[in-house]
């Protein structure tokens, strides 16, 4: 009976952070009459099968799960289109465009007019690719080391050649966002990349779709702050007032 119980429990709590994106311990246990003691082993538990991660106060969604690029690029095609079309005007002439790995960023690519004029600079050889005949972009290709999952260069090699860059607009794939923990990727490599790309760029503008807000990775890249433009399909009212409140542009 105790376990009916508490598996009864554990899915109240999933159906609850389902809904509202977060899960605080203390409330829990009020809601749900029982110690907060219990809702912190309820949390772990969930946490170790991988159907939430637990942070600090309590607990958020586990985001999308971790495919190979490949496969993400077969994903939600449509989504990605509109997003990368919302995103192309933000993409200046005669400037540097700084771009990492993402198939929702090799979309945005694709639609670049061919005659557009700019510097490209990418740690993705799917991208470098995707602009082979772009004659008006100069492409740089960062290397390091391939990371075969996300077709992107990572390592001390990619880090050490960001630091001869100043980069004008950072297109930052997205992996987890949420307002509190900010953005975060499964590796520590990635994201120690990503936070070299923020630095040297004076805007940073992301994409992404509405099942990554309220989740987050073991590694964090930055807080909310560091964006400047987030672009996204249809949000809950209180989440747009919340992302705005945060000083980002929320397209």
């Amino acid at each position: 009976m105790t376990n009916v119980l508490k598996l009864e429990r554990q899915q109240k709590i999933l159906a609850i952070l389902n809904k509202e994106q977060k899960v605080i311990a203390r409330e829990l246990s009020i809601r749900l009459n029982v110690s907060e003691d219990t809702i912190r082993r309820d949390l772990k538990e969930l946490d170790n099968q991988g159907l939430l991660r637990r942070v600090h106060s309590g607990a958020l969604k586990v985001g999308p799960p971790v495919t190979d690029f490949n496969y993400r690029t077969t994903v939600d095609q449509m989504t990605k289109k509109a997003l990368a079309k919302k995103a192309l005007p933000f993409l200046k002439e005669d400037s540097v465009i700084l771009v990492d790995g993402s198939t929702t960023n090799l979309a945005l690519i694709e639609q670049i007019p061919l005659d557009f004029r700019a510097t490209i600079i990418t740690n993705s050889p799917p991208i470098a690719m995707a602009l082979a005949n772009h004659k008006n972009i100069s492409v740089t290709n960062l290397g390091g080391d391939f990371y075969k999952r996300s077709m992107i260069d990572i390592g001390i090699t990619t880090y050490r050649r960001l630091l001869d860059f100043r980069a004008d607009l950072y297109i930052m794939g997205i992996y987890n966002i949420d307002l509190e923990a900010g953005t975060s990727v499964p590796t520590i490599q990635e994201a120690e990349i990503k936070k070299q790309m923020t630095r040297i760029s004076t805007e940073v503008l992301s994409m992404v779709s509405t099942d990554k807000f309220g989740t987050v990775s073991h590694s964090i890249v930055g807080p909310i702050e560091d964006l400047t433009y987030l672009i996204t399909t249809d949000l809950p009212t209180d989440i747009h007032k919340a992302y705005n409140q945060k000083k980002v542009l929320l397209i």
